[in-house]
């Protein structure tokens, strides 16, 4: 019977390992732009209630609506992208960090934290990847000199109106 669980566990290891050099080899980065960027760049936010919550937000302004992207690889975490209704041609991924998150859940959070080694890309601190997708296939696409904004504290409330 041990010998049947040693049996498993390696190849269950075994499995999880090529699937990651597989999904790592498919990633390969396109080398021209899918659209026309405009301004890249991060900003860190903390709340300003204890326990409210912290994080770094990136922001990807597109200059043509020629393309929707849908996820960004930043700093060693994976976020889906969103817009705003008023404006589709700027991608927004959040990244929620551990900081100040007392009574916040991060189990739902819309970024993801890929450990070092299962990280698909080599990025310096100032670099992401996009990903969109464009005749059926998932391509990726690096955008690196990402600006880093001042850290945004966010006040506790709007302070009352006094008449």
């Amino acid at each position: 019977m041990k010998l049947i669980r040693k049996a498993f566990r390696f190849l269950s290891i075994a499995i999880i390992s090529v699937s990651f050099a597989q999904c790592a080899s498919t990633m390969k980065l396109e080398k021209e732009a899918p659209t026309t960027f405009g301004d890249v760049y991060c900003q860190s936010w903390v709340a300003g209630v204890k326990g409210g919550g912290s994080g770094t937000n990136i922001f990807i302004e597109t200059l043509k609506d020629d393309i929707v992207l849908d996820s960004v690889f930043f700093r060693g975490k994976v976020s889906k992208l969103e817009t705003k209704p008023k404006n589709r041609q700027l991608f927004i991924g959040r990244f929620l960090s551990t900081s100040n998150t007392e009574g916040v859940n991060l189990e739902n959070s819309k970024s993801d934290i890929i450990s070092g080694k299962d990280f698909p890309f080599e990025l310096e601190n100032n670099e992401c990847v996009v990903s969109y997708i464009k005749e059926g296939k998932t391509r990726y696409y690096k955008l690196s000199n990402i600006i880093e904004r001042q850290t945004d504290a966010l006040p506790m409330s709007t302070p009352p109106n006094k008449n």
